[in-house]
């Protein structure tokens, strides 16, 4: 009985031989894996990098087709409810990296384009300040 009891106990785990073979098989999927979704993220933030630029500049082209004049600050798009929030730049996580592009002189405000902050490239080779 004392060996039955023996067998069982021991016929329930996994060898060490087995856990290593498994965690040798998971490793060789993340790294066959991580590249990937590493490189996806990459795209995602370019992606939502122009979405953002293309939004922002619609409400600029907006604001100024009905106030006659471009807004003083992209907050002012915000508080004028042409923007729900600040955009951000992905690239850099933040709100307060983007470059404001001024209008010529003949044209009353601060912001006629904006450009991201981030240094660097996209995927592309484009310089994110050239998006």
């Amino acid at each position: 009985m004392v060996k039955e009891m023996a067998r069982r106990f021991s016929a329930k785990g996994f060898t060490l031989i087995e856990l290593l073979i498994v965690l040798a098989v998971i490793a060789l999927m993340l790294t066959l894996a991580l590249p990937e979704y590493l490189h996806s993220v990459e795209a995602s933030k370019d992606k939502i990098l122009a979405e953002n630029l293309l939004v922002t500049r619609d409400a600029i082209d907006k604001f100024y087709g009905d106030a006659g004049r471009y807004p003083e600050s992209l907050q002012e798009l915000v508080d004028k409810h042409y923007l729900r929030s600040l955009p951000v730049d992905p690239v850099t996580d933040s709100t307060a990296t983007w470059h404001i592009v001024p209008p010529e002189e003949q044209f009353p405000g601060n912001v006629y384009d904006i450009k991201s902050g981030a240094q660097g490239a996209n995927r592309d080779g484009k310089p994110y300040e050239d998006m």
